[in-house]
């Protein structure tokens, strides 16, 4: 599977590997100290180390996957239109209600930022609509709602959204 991301989220990326390569060393002198308190079975500050060791090994797979496979993709879009890192005022017209959501990269997603992935529902639904129009938000195959974009504010990506 290849992520569609851009290229500061490859860029971030980057960095926490380069960041995460340089606590190798200390990890594995904490592994290598521990180990030396006696019986492995029963030794926790050991089995600590070695957690961490190991967590630390697991994302730098996940971050070295995650580069190497990335489909780097444009993040510019029409005016008028909704593209990615756009901040777009909707309308839920069963609830009467506004709200403000910003669509992003499925590495930014943080939906208690209202930061909602390109990849969801929502975000498949609001990607490409234009400026007036109410589209359907899919969650599945029973349960649909309408959302009116009300107004887009360009975004762009900027490096300022965390990855997850």
């Amino acid at each position: 599977m290849h992520d569609e991301l851009t290229k500061v989220d490859i860029e971030k990326l980057k960095e926490e590997l380069e960041y995460r390569r340089t606590l190798v060393p200390g990890l594995r002198e904490e592994v290598k100290r521990t180990r030396e308190y006696g019986d492995l079975s029963e030794n926790d500050e050991y089995k600590c180390a070695k957690r961490d060791y190991n967590k630390n090994k697991s994302r730098m797979r996940y971050l070295e996957n995650m580069i190497e496979t990335a489909v780097v993709i444009d993040v510019s879009s029409e005016e008028g239109v909704v593209g990615l890192f756009d901040l777009v005022e909707i309308y839920y017209p069963e609830d009467d209600e506004v709200r403000e959501v910003r669509i992003v990269t499925t590495l930014r997603n943080d939906v208690l930022s209202d930061c909602i992935s390109k990849e969801s529902p929502f975000g498949k639904a609001l990607l490409g609509a234009k400026l007036g129009e109410t589209v359907t938000v899919h969650v599945n195959d029973k349960v649909s709602y309408p959302v009116e974009i009300r107004a887009i504010t360009k975004g762009e990506d900027d490096a300022s959204l965390p990855i997850a």
